[in-house]
């Protein structure tokens, strides 16, 4: 049974599932039916942050423009332009046994492309969630859905996995951002061009 967790709740991946490994986190969405002349394409990202809560370099930031961490640990599965369909939308896999030893913590991120030019926001996002599954049996572990909280953001920290002593936690973060993914890369140090 997964666990489904509220805003702002923590819960141990490893406790409970005693040489986890790899896991895989989905990410989903439904856009609504306001038409605003273009497709929503959203996109997940991770960044593998330091304890300073910054990458340590660019390629601490794993999206459709960089899909695998040089570690191994952190791989993007590819990019979803429209989000139709159920279930999983993006996917983003992960070896905590690969993670590196400077890495705290690591941010799970959606932001929709081209917000600004297409005038679209997270309040015209419906059913938005985050789940992680054990990707060797297909153990659903936890599901986080984010409500409706959002309006003019156009960019979200849907959850991250952190590092406390041996385990592994999980924590529901559901924050927005304006400003997109620039905004995201510049609250995490990266350096965009």
């Amino acid at each position: 049974m997964p666990v489904n967790l509220q805003k702002g709740q923590k819960v141990s991946l490893t406790k409970g599932n005693p040489g986890l490994k790899k896991v895989v986190v989905g990410l989903g969405w439904d856009v609504n039916a306001f038409d605003t002349g273009g497709d929503f394409d959203l996109d997940a990202a991770a960044f593998l942050l330091t304890d300073s809560g910054k990458v340590n370099g660019s390629e601490d930031f794993v999206f459709y423009g960089n899909l695998k961490h040089p570690s191994g640990s952190v791989q993007h599965m590819g990019d979803n332009l429209t989000g139709a369909g159920d279930g999983d939308d993006e996917q983003i896999k992960v070896d905590l046994s690969m993670v590196p030893g400077n890495v705290s913590k690591i941010a799970f991120t959606v932001t929709i492309y081209e917000a600004e030019a297409r005038r679209q926001n997270f309040g015209q996002v419906n059913n938005a969630f985050i789940r992680i599954y054990n990707e060797e049996t297909g153990e659903e572990l936890l599901r986080y859905d984010l409500g409706e909280d959002f309006s003019i953001e156009t960019a979200a920290v849907f959850g991250e996995l952190y590092k406390n002593g041996n385990e592994w936690k999980f924590n529901a973060i559901g924050s927005g951002y304006q400003g997109g993914l620039a905004a995201l890369c510049a609250n995490f140090g990266v350096d965009v061009e």
